[in-house]
């Protein structure tokens, strides 16, 4: 168990990088800004699908859907960006 958690943190990180990576490039397109800050806007919120107070299933929902949502943008990188996010952050981890 602690060898996939070690593995799903690694991977949830690394994209993490790509999309700072992407955000800071000159081409990162205006949709990639919104929906980075859109993630960001929902881990301060206090609101949440799955409220907080509930003792463990108010965390997994951040746990799960912000990871969710960053591979979302990175999947749908323009090809020439996600190129360069890939050469400049090195080769990708995948669980896939």
């Amino acid at each position: 168990m602690w060898k996939r958690l070690t593995l799903l943190w690694a991977l949830a990180r690394g994209d993490a990088r790509r999309l700072w990576f992407a955000l800071r490039h000159p081409a990162a397109p205006r949709w990639l800004k919104a929906g980075a800050a859109l993630i960001v806007l929902y881990v301060l919120s206090p609101i949440d699908l799955v409220p907080d107070a509930l003792p463990i299933v108010g965390v997994v929902d951040d746990l799960v859907l912000v990871p969710l949502a960053i591979r979302w943008l990175l999947d749908r990188l323009p090809p020439d960006l996600a190129a360069a996010v890939e050469r400049r952050a090195g080769p990708r981890m995948r669980a896939r």
